[in-house]
């Protein structure tokens, strides 16, 4: 028979095996490789940041293997970003050099020539991936050498837009040793373009070392015969396998965090701001109120009487129900609840850690399931407020709920996918995750609005604090500067300042293919944002638009939202072009 004190210790035992036990997210298990062992390289889409429009690596006459592309299995996430992950003739090996090695000769036509020619001229980069590591580039000229995060150029344009390609390639191999020092772990991934001349298919023979920039004669012009090389490097790294993606998240270190902790700061100064303004127009508006309620009534005052003002005139139609379209009302708020948890629960599992761009394509993928799931708080929160309007028709709301945000969605989306599969581009979905989409909405979504909006129709009307009126109190003109889009404008400046630090790095993973992973910050910004929502209590006192006045102070604010993206895109394109063109 066992003490209590060993029975303790046997479970604190237990507790620590069990701890000692840990365990990796799909797709992000490590792989030990041992000396000789075959590394495969794999070719991901071709992308740019000018036209948006991915294409598939092979649609370049680059070299192909020999026994045929073959393309890698790939989850609903990345098909939806564009991902087209397929084999390569590149042959590597664990720890073993290569100084230059000629992969094959090709041969262009006109149509290939121009095809490359667009490619250069656009700024398609290759995006290469070695045990799940995306490539950076190391970027050699006569000016500078610069390090890119997100793959390498396909080409450049010299002098007099001469188009030159970058047919030479040394591949930087950074490794760690595991426990086990017979085995290596891959924790970096460089490639390092070079645009030389072969002069014949032997000129990689007696080379008995790295190519240099500094030794290259003549650069690869852009024309019919083409010889493709590449040379493999590899060097010893103190970087740990679990923090072989700090480099590319943090764009090594482009940006320090004081800049979000500025932007945090900045908005917590906001919420204050807010918080006393409101704070102000509440005090006074109630305080004369108050005072007359809490004053002893003289005689007089009791034999008249009093007649109610201000704020209180409006009491009786705060809770009216809208005149127009209450059911297109009750929907948009329910879908609304939807949108609003599903972001949260995102941001919270992307601050854990359990969806990363380690992991390619789980994004998007959770973005998708806490969307679909989300769907029974959006019929259930439909159903009761359009129960409290005395609504007839629930069906009716219900179908709005299930398929108005969300077909508007779809169609947005299907068109936009018919015109870029027009374009032939990667980016289009393929039919049968086309039909999965279809399947979540139809077979998940749906079933779960209607579920809710059941469960929401059992429960009692909403009982508001005080009585609506039946006959609607006329609203007296306003001045031009108590328009409800005047107060309105004001009221969505002031949160969108409370984000827009935080917009500039969610638009560049947009816009310009970086890697967003601070969503700690994000998840922190999202919080006072929720906090910034009470600047909606400020229209409710200058007029009495009480409905009209709550959608705009938050449409305004999206409006903001809209025209920074729009401007950050332009802008950006405009500074790359004028980079492009003068070389700096």
């Amino acid at each position: 028979m066992l003490s209590f004190s060993q029975v303790i210790c046997v479970l604190a035992f237990v507790a620590n095996i069990k701890v000692s036990f840990g365990f990796y997210l799909p797709g992000v298990a490590p792989h030990n490789f041992a000396d000789g062992d075959t590394v495969d390289l794999k070719v991901n889409k071709l992308s740019s940041v000018h036209t948006q429009l991915p294409y598939d690596y092979y649609s370049l006459n680059y070299c192909k293997p020999p026994e045929g592309v073959t393309s890698y299995s790939e989850n609903l996430g990345e098909f939806l970003s564009g991902d087209r992950i397929e084999n390569s003739p590149y042959k590597i090996y664990m720890n073993r050099e290569v100084f230059c090695k000629v992969l094959c000769a090709v041969t262009l036509n006109k149509k290939e020539t121009d095809k490359f020619a667009h490619a250069i001229k656009s700024v398609y980069h290759n995006n290469w991936i070695i045990d799940n590591l995306p490539a950076a580039s190391i970027i050699d000229s006569d000016e500078e050498i610069m390090t890119q995060y997100v793959g390498f150029p396909v080409g450049y344009q010299g002098p007099k837009s001469t188009n030159y390609i970058y047919n030479h390639v040394n591949i930087i191999l950074l490794t760690h040793e595991d426990i086990d020092p017979e085995y290596n772990r891959i924790v970096g991934f460089y490639v390092e373009p070079m645009s030389i001349k072969h002069t014949s298919k032997d000129s990689c023979d007696n080379m008995n070392k790295h190519l240099e920039y500094s030794a290259i004669k003549e650069h690869q012009s852009l024309r019919t015969q083409i010889l493709f090389s590449y040379g493999v490097e590899w060097r010893k790294s103190d970087v740990q396998w679990a923090s072989r993606w700090d480099v590319y998240l943090s764009m090594n270190k482009a940006v320090s965090d004081k800049v979000h902790w500025f932007a945090i700061v900045n908005s917590l100064l906001i919420v204050l701001f807010l918080s006393f303004v409101v704070g102000v127009i509440l005090y006074k508006t109630v305080q004369n109120d108050v005072m007359s309620y809490n004053r002893v009534k003289t005689s007089e005052e009791k034999a008249e009487e009093r007649e109610e003002s201000g704020w209180k005139l409006v009491h009786a139609d705060v809770f009216r129900p809208p005149a127009e379209y209450p059911m297109l009302y009750a929907a948009c708020m329910g879908t609304g609840v939807q949108i609003n948890v599903c972001i949260v629960l995102f941001i919270c599992c992307a601050a854990i850690g359990f969806l990363s761009p380690a992991n390619r394509g789980s994004i998007l993928i959770g973005m998708l399931c806490f969307f679909v799931l989300s769907s029974f708080l959006a019929g259930f929160v439909s159903a009761r407020l359009f129960k409290s309007f005395n609504g007839v028709g629930w069906q009716r709301c219900t179908m709005l709920t299930a398929l108005g945000y969300s077909g508007l969605c779809f169609t947005i989306f299907f068109v936009l996918d018919v015109i870029i599969w027009g374009y032939g581009s990667t980016g289009a979905i393929p039919l049968l995750s086309m039909f999965t989409l279809l399947l979540l909405w139809f077979l998940i979504s749906v079933p779960l609005v209607f579920f809710g909006a059941y469960k929401g129709y059992q429960q009692d009307a909403i009982e508001y604090p005080v009585v609506t009126s039946n006959i609607p109190r006329q609203i007296p003109p306003q001045p031009w500067f108590l328009h409800p889009v005047m107060t309105a404008m004001l009221g969505g400046v002031l949160p969108f300042g409370a984000c827009f630090v935080e917009l500039f790095f969610i638009m560049s993973s947009v816009w310009m293919d970086q890697y967003y992973y601070v969503f700690g910050f994000l998840l922190v910004v999202v919080i006072i944002l929720g906090k910034c929502m009470h600047i909606t209590i400020h229209p409710f006192f200058v007029h009495v638009h009480l409905i009209i006045a709550y959608i705009l102070s938050n449409d305004i604010e999206l409006y903001y939202v809209h025209v920074s993206y729009r401007s950050y895109y332009m802008c950006s394109n405009v500074n790359r072009i004028v980079i492009c063109a003068t070389g700096e």
